[in-house]
């Protein structure tokens, strides 16, 4: 198969989604699929996807509405005879998946790592006329859609996300710069979708109780200034550390005690998954994909590889963290059931797996259809 992806995310954003679309490029390349990864010139995405060794095309999609972009695609799609166009963004649907529809590329899927359709009327026009079907990788999400009642009881496949658990990973030494702590970790961009604000209030909750916590937080965006300020106010510099944006942070996850998700929305948390694969018991909060991905019960709060707690609620964060930071033998078994049920349920084959069986499912049935 002739496969793109194409997301037209900022330059200088990189997440989840980005590193799921890479990962199942490689695996489907791997499989002597012919894959290429569309994104913005100089992007993150692009630099990332030709570090992995995954051919890469730019195009420039800054809106819903592009006639000369359409057009670019339309023509590149003909040429390369691409079989299968994913689109990740609502604008990437706008845009490519009409140019899909002028080039007669058989099928167009949008990929939903988070809950990306609303019942918005253009979602529902756009979505049910350019696109042949939703990938998602949550449950919940796909339970979310079917109560529309816009699409047919298949349209939306759930796919869950896999990834490659490295062989060796040298863990970043945080004894170094923080001597004496215990370190909880966390990353994502620093927007208001990751709850960082949250975080740092349960930081100054527990320094009113004692000294040796480091929270430490990799990622960059536009709440940096914010965050610091924030940090700065509540006295917590020596407490509460943003490292930068970094494309690897498993050496952090390996070096960490203990990782946090303070999300208030997520699809299926990308970040959660490479910490169990590191050996290290999660606290997340509860949003879309956490449970499924942790193995805990839609009434339950705890479960063999970590806590779930609610969103926007620094006490609960730091009621979490005082339950398990002190037991040593807490964390380890915590850490090492999370890491048992990434392996043998969260793997990079499972996923590239489902994802072929899926496009070639789609072929067939669009030739049935003509």
């Amino acid at each position: 198969m002739n496969i793109l992806f194409i997301n037209s995310i900022g330059r200088n954003k990189f997440g989840g989604g980005e590193k799921w679309m890479v990962n199942a490029a490689r695996g489907l390349g791997a499989r002597n699929h012919n894959v290429v990864i569309a994104s913005k010139k100089d992007s993150r995405t692009i630099e990332y996807a030709r570090s992995k060794g995954v051919s890469t095309k730019a195009f420039e999609i800054r809106g819903d509405l592009s006639p000369l972009t359409t057009l670019r695609i339309a023509h590149y799609l003909k040429k390369h005879n691409i079989d299968i166009l994913i689109c990740n963004l609502n604008k990437d649907v706008r845009v490519a998946g009409l140019a899909a529809r002028l080039a007669k590329t058989p099928v167009v899927l949008a990929r939903h790592g988070m809950l990306l359709c609303s019942r918005k009327w253009k979602h529902k026009v756009t979505l049910t006329n350019l696109t042949d079907g939703i990938i998602t990788n949550s449950r919940t999400i796909s339970d979310t859609y079917s109560q529309y009642g816009w699409f047919p009881a298949d349209f939306v496949k759930v796919i869950y996300n896999g990834l490659d658990i490295p062989e060796k990973v040298e863990p970043y030494n945080f004894a170094t710069r923080f001597p004496g702590k215990k370190i909880i970790y966390s990353a994502g961009r620093l927007s208001e979708q990751k709850g960082f604000n949250y975080l740092i209030d349960a930081a100054a909750l527990l320094k009113e109780e004692r000294s040796d916590l480091l929270f430490a937080i990799s990622g960059d965006g536009k709440l940096e200034d914010e965050l610091n300020n924030l940090i700065r106010q509540k006295g917590l510099e020596g407490t509460v550390s943003l490292l930068g944006f970094s494309s690897d942070i498993y050496p952090m996850l390996k070096g960490c005690d203990l990782f946090l998700l303070a999300s208030l929305f997520e699809g299926m948390p990308n970040v959660v998954m490479e910490a169990m694969a590191m050996k290290k018991p999660v606290i997340a909060t509860d949003v879309n994909g956490a449970r499924e991905l942790m193995g805990a019960t839609e009434s339950s709060t705890t479960c063999n590889t970590g806590l779930i707690i609610p969103s926007k609620d620094p006490q609960a964060i730091a009621n979490a963290i005082r339950s398990v930071i002190d037991s040593p033998k807490t964390l380890a078994t915590l850490g090492n059931a999370g890491y048992e049920r990434v392996k043998y349920e969260f793997t990079t084959d499972a996923m590239v797996d489902n994802l072929e069986r899926y496009f070639l499912h789609k072929l067939e049935e669009k030739k049935k259809q003509g």
